[in-house]
């Protein structure tokens, strides 16, 4: 499976497949404000729905070879903090490579989104996978658009409602 980081490690994190038994740990993400629409997924789904489309959409990655989210997994508490991973996305015709990340709220501001996001930006150009990198996030976003800034990233474009942050490998600082 191209572009998964299982088995990757950082300071605080370890990655590894989402399975289906995450699902109760992971729909705590649906309960905070504006999810959905960060995700591009129907605000007036319940959290149970939101919380299946997304996992859905993360196997469907899986099956298509089109990268994935990873679980990260705290290493000290052994914890799901979040995920976050490459993925092959489809911009205006053009399929490019993104860093995604999305943290669950009560890890939010500990760091592990910028953590697990620079690892992914380093693993992806280590291995030669992209002479650049994106990361799209919704225009009213802020605190993932901080991420991206933090993780090398400056503002490429709009597209609809989301504002597209990019880096170059031959900007890349390892």
């Amino acid at each position: 499976m191209k572009y998964l980081l299982t088995g990757q490690e950082t300071e605080r994190l370890k990655f590894r497949l989402l399975r289906s038994d995450d699902f109760n740990s992971w729909i705590n993400l649906f309960k905070a404000n504006n999810i959905a629409e960060y995700l591009q997924l129907d605000p007036k789904l319940s959290e149970s729905e939101l919380c299946k489309l997304w996992f859905d959409k993360v196997f469907h990655r899986y099956d298509n070879d089109l990268g994935g989210m990873n679980v990260l997994i705290n290493k000290t508490t052994n914890r799901i903090v979040g995920q976050c991973g490459l993925l092959v996305q489809t911009i205006e015709s053009v399929e490019r490579l993104e860093i995604g990340y999305s943290i669950l709220p009560e890890f939010w501001k500990q760091g592990f989104a910028i953590e697990a996001a620079t690892k992914c930006k380093n693993y992806a150009f280590e291995n030669n996978s992209a002479d650049s990198l994106i990361s799209m996030i919704h225009i009213d976003n802020l605190d993932s658009e901080k991420v991206a800034l933090r993780n090398g990233m400056t503002f490429e474009k709009k597209v609809n409602s989301f504002n597209i942050f990019r880096i170059d490998k031959e900007n890349w600082k390892p």
